[in-house]
């Protein structure tokens, strides 16, 4: 049964936000111009024909480049040329196959499929936000909104909306938790303590990168693992402030009414399901931690590091087989699981929400393989890095300028994937190429995508996001919620820079053997 709601007269500010202005034209540019771009599919193949192109021309002028493998001075290899006919031809299969994000990502997202369809991340969610303490609400909302990205995209509508639950049983505006906990969990999607498909899936694509200069280099899903989980900290403040101090001060006090279903607990056998799920992961944890840390055991390295050892090349199976024990551990006890062939047919489903993805990659991996086999890869990246280190912009400098560089492209492309797919080679080689740990650009680059994706006009989740502000706020439009949430984005760029700022400064590693320089 559903209750009319009582709504507050929309302040001017809700009134205004759909108003011509600065922002609403650039915002109305930006979606006109993000309409326009073609299918990531089409993006990559036409990048493809570009490169082939290029390749054709440079090596028609007698383009070379230094190998800094080797040393050696190497021509530019056309494309177009009969050699490069028969090698995109032959070798298209493998570059799709081989292609580093694919397999890690799909193994993956197998087990974050079962949890996530057994239940378990959502009644993590909604268990801890809606049990917070009232006077610990938004830090519970935030720090549980920035690990969201653990649900992918599905936690933009699984948590602001327990969020305005949280805020209204505290007697607050819901509103404001909607929009706190929705830019948290979007601008702030790269931070967190626990390894995300995210993690997987841009290491993949840095790996291929980085290849381009060494083709033994190798980023783990954890080489920004120190810089994000203390960026779950920073930002958690940073978006509690300016939810407490700008956001509801605008907003003003609530005056509708809560429906019964608002501030619905958990249920017993969800709890029962919590409490079995924090069980295993202590057990999972440990008996890893036995077997990795455990004298000459196999899964070390030469001299028994883990840095670089089977352990670390094993990294994506062990992060499998922790949410397929976790997830199956909370659907025994929640009941949720109630025969075995759910776990292979979740996995199956999971699969078919990454169709688009492999779709998309098939094209990406050609261009990425024809840039580094033609060698304009390094011919670029060579170039690049030499404009870099004569403008004195070959350290944290560069990526600062780098992460301000990503912000215009972050928000006409809705994918950061495909963007860094797009970027990646270019800028990783060139930072490679002045001493600059392929980790700290990427973090450099999830920091601007990251922050800026509120603000995308193209996100395809915009028309549910809207659909549940509305309950709250329903005269709001696009408008609305770009204006609401953008002093979150400014914050969480310029808190996350300053962070990148002290970091290179300090020196401090952003992963297990990852630092600012090589």
């Amino acid at each position: 049964m559903t209750t009319t709601r009582k709504q507050p007269q929309a302040g001017p500010e809700l009134a205004l936000a759909d108003a011509p202005g600065l922002t609403g034209r650039m915002l109305r540019g930006i979606e006109r111009v993000g309409n326009r771009l073609p299918h990531p599919f089409y993006l990559f193949l036409i990048l493809a024909a570009l490169v082939a192109v290029a390749s054709a021309i440079a090596a028609a002028a007698g383009a070379t480049t230094l190998d800094p493998a080797t040393d050696e001075v190497v021509p530019v290899q056309s494309i177009l040329s009969p050699e490069g006919a028969v090698y995109a031809l032959t070798s298209a299969i493998d570059n799709f196959v081989a292609f580093p994000p694919f397999g890690l990502i799909v193994t993956v997202m197998l087990g974050i499929g079962v949890a996530e369809r057994l239940g378990l991340l959502s009644a993590f969610m909604r268990g801890a936000v809606l049990a917070a303490p009232r006077s610990l609400v938004t830090v519970v909302v935030v720090v549980v909104s920035l690990m969201g990205n653990l649900a992918s995209d599905s936690a933009m509508v699984i948590i602001p909306p327990l969020a305005a639950a949280a805020f209204l049983a505290a007697g607050r505006h819901p509103l404001a938790g909607f929009i706190t906990s929705y830019a948290a969990v979007v601008a702030g999607f790269s931070a967190n303590v626990i390894i995300a498909g995210t993690d997987v899936l841009l290491s993949g694509i840095t790996t291929s990168s980085a290849q381009i200069v060494d083709p033994e280099a190798q980023v783990t899903p954890l080489a920004n693992w120190y810089f994000m989980s203390v960026s779950l900290v920073i930002l958690a403040i940073a978006i509690t402030i300016t939810c407490q101090r700008f956001l509801e001060p605008r907003l003003g006090p609530w005056g509708g009414e809560a429906e019964a279903d608002d501030t619905k607990p958990l249920e017993r056998s969800e709890r029962r399901g919590l409490i079995a799920a924090a069980i295993a992961v202590v057990v999972f944890i440990g008996v890893v931690a036995t077997l990795a840390l455990l004298p000459g055991s196999p899964l070390q390295g030469e001299g028994g590091q883990l840095l670089r050892s089977p352990f670390m090349d094993g990294l994506p199976i062990f992060l499998l087989l922790f949410f397929l024990a976790v997830g199956v551990t909370y659907g025994l006890a929640a009941g949720t699981l109630t025969r075995w062939a759910q776990v292979p047919e979740m996995m199956v489903d999971a699969v078919k929400e990454l169709v688009p993805f492999i779709v998309v990659i098939f094209t990406a991996a050609q261009a990425i393989a024809w840039f580094s086999w033609s060698k304009l890869g390094l011919l670029v990246a060579t170039s690049g890095a030499e404009a870099l280190g004569a403008a004195g912009l070959d350290g944290i400098g560069g990526l600062l300028l780098f992460s301000l560089f990503v912000v215009l492209p972050a928000l006409l492309l809705a994918s950061g994937s495909a963007l860094w797919t797009l970027l990646g080679p270019i800028f990783v080689p060139m930072f490679m190429l002045n001493g600059v740990d392929p980790a700290a650009v990427q973090a450099a680059f999830r920091i601007a995508d990251s922050a800026t994706n509120p603000l995308v006009p193209m996100n395809p989740m915009l028309p549910v996001i809207l659909g549940l502000m509305q309950r709250w706020a329903p005269k709001g439009g696009l408008g609305t919620l770009f204006s609401l949430v953008l002093p979150f984005t400014i914050v969480i760029f310029a808190v996350w820079l300053l962070q990148l700022l002290v970091w290179g400064l300090a020196g401090l590693p952003f992963g297990p053997g990852h630092g600012l320089m090589l």
